[in-house]
């Protein structure tokens, strides 16, 4: 069974959560989200699996976030999801997903990537 990870090379919490994966020999397929961002069906999914709203997913540190002069309403689920799908640099990472897509967690800290998969 393979655990997917949206991961981003350039996070430091990405590379280790990625690297943890590694090390306890867990099939991974590794997303690069930035090169091949998720849909904004796949961001609802996301959401859904974490148990928070899309807004929840929103990294509101980014430049990229804070200086937006398109965003959405926060409170309409899809409309953020469209959004984030047109600008994925705001996507919390990593996110991992366990193999039967029933649960996720956000690699912060990489340890939780553990805890989803039992090890």
């Amino acid at each position: 069974m393979t655990v997917t990870i949206y991961h981003n090379p350039r996070c430091s919490k990405s590379r280790q959560t990625l690297s943890l994966l590694e090390s306890a020999a867990v099939q991974l397929d590794v997303v690069e989200y930035l090169a091949k961002p998720p849909s904004a069906a796949d961001i609802l999914d996301l959401a859904r699996l974490l148990g928070l709203p899309v807004a929840g997913l929103l990294r509101r540190g980014e430049p990229e976030f804070r200086d937006a002069t398109d965003l959405p309403d926060l409170g309409d689920d899809a409309a953020v999801a469209t959004w984030i799908a047109a600008h994925p640099k705001v996507l919390q990472r990593p996110i991992v997903v366990n193999a039967q897509r029933t649960a996720a967690v956000i690699g912060r800290p990489p340890e939780n990537a553990l805890e989803l998969v039992g090890r």
